[in-house]
């Protein structure tokens, strides 16, 4: 039995059609409207399985002279065709993660035999394929269990600089496994240790969730940053791309709540905040407390915007942004975070700025050992600040 998968994000066909390989089908791909009516010509699937929100045409194509492109989703044009010009009645299932249900009441009404609404369990995939065509494995496959495809896809920056004894491998494996439209990218900032093997060995056997950008020189956890986020959004396939921190301070969990913040509003970063006031306590020292609430208070005044924790090591933004705010090397090493809103605020001015930043509270965060600060530090950061102040202004 053939299957013909209709999606723009390398992450969703990769995973797609893994687990449709392993029950035994024949699977073949295709990232666009025009390209999946060539595969039909050619390939004579017997099931079509596509997403309602992807190019009709893939970039510098011309389309063909008998199709138009004038339905709410491109999705919705390849049905119309295959049923309408074509009359072609190959079983269709169509994937989304739109909510608007005059589009999927549309979908129905050209022709569509199933739809799933993402994220997606990679099991219950399967087993509406078989009930759509049949054939496939008779046996159970608990590789599928418990995998999900998310309703977008995300590129995650993991700065990693001598993470060898630190890097809690398994938890990221765990993630990848189960969470299919996240992408870790480990950007080894020229570790001195073997960081660079543990990142090769966790890599192997998650090859397509799991990529390594490699420095041979250290050059600090911001430009590890940005070679990593530059690196990511000449990938088309990511919705959105942020950063988390090596250690997990801040866990899988809350980054993930990030993600859904920002894919449901019109906000383009969304960042991770630890305040006390708003449910994460900093640190217990209350001296150590008085400076962070300082270096805090310069930073607000220094931005003009009520941010109450721009340091946090977990941010999720738009490609617009990365693209916007990433090309230049940041002036610090560690205070990159308030440059981007700086950036961000030259760029758009300070209204929009704001109207296009959020700050969430974590549920968890935690200080990992060797991640506080010394007082010699915080003395440093202050200078930083005064000199991105006169830097940006």
């Amino acid at each position: 039995m053939r299957i013909l998968i209709v999606d723009d994000q390398e992450l969703v066909l990769l995973s797609l059609e893994k687990a449709l390989t392993d029950q035994g089908y024949e699977v073949q791909s295709a990232k666009n409207v025009i390209s999946a009516i060539e595969v039909v010509d050619f390939f004579l699937p017997d099931l079509i399985i596509a997403d309602i929100n992807m190019p009709a045409v893939a970039e510098g194509r011309c389309v063909y002279d008998d199709v138009t492109f004038d339905e709410k989703a491109p999705g919705l044009d390849l049905i119309h065709y295959l049923r309408n010009v074509r009359n072609d009645n190959t079983p269709m299932m169509i994937l989304s993660g739109n909510l608007d249900e005059e589009i999927i009441e549309r979908g129905f009404e050209l022709g569509a035999n199933d739809y799933m609404k993402k994220p997606l369990s990679l099991n219950e995939i399967v087993i509406r394929v078989k009930r759509l065509i049949g054939g496939g494995s008779t046996a159970k496959n608990t590789e599928t269990k418990e995998k999900f495809i998310q309703d977008t896809c995300v590129g995650v920056v993991i700065p990693c600089y001598n993470e060898e004894e630190r890097l809690l491998s398994d938890d990221f494996k765990r993630f990848v496994n189960k969470n299919l439209g996240y992408h870790l990218c480990f950007v080894n900032d020229g570790s001195t240790d073997n960081t660079l093997q543990v990142l090769k060995e966790l890599r192997k056997g998650n090859e397509d969730h799991i990529s390594i950008y490699d420095c041979e020189q250290n050059g600090g956890k911001a430009e590890a940053v940005r070679l990593g986020m530059l690196h990511l959004s000449e990938q088309s396939q990511f919705d959105y791309i942020g950063f988390l921190d090596a250690d997990l301070s801040t866990d899988f969990a809350d980054f993930h709540e990030l993600v859904k913040t920002i894919s449901n509003s019109d906000y383009q970063i969304v960042s991770g905040s630890r305040i006390a006031r708003v449910g994460a306590n900093i640190t217990k020292e209350s001296a150590r407390k008085i400076i962070s609430q300082t270096i805090n208070l310069i930073i607000r005044k220094t931005l003009g915007m009520p941010f109450r924790d721009t340091q946090c090591g977990a941010k999720i933004m738009t490609r617009r942004v990365v693209n916007h705010t990433f090309q230049r090397k940041f002036l610090t090493k560690w205070l990159f975070d308030v440059e981007i809103f700086m950036r961000m605020r030259n760029l758009y001015g300070l209204k929009e700025a704001q109207d296009m930043l959020c700050e969430k509270p974590l549920n968890r965060w935690i200080h990992a050992d060797g991640s506080k600060l010394s007082f010699r530090d915080s003395l440093k950061i202050v200078g930083q600040i005064g000199q991105i102040a006169l830097h940006y202004r």
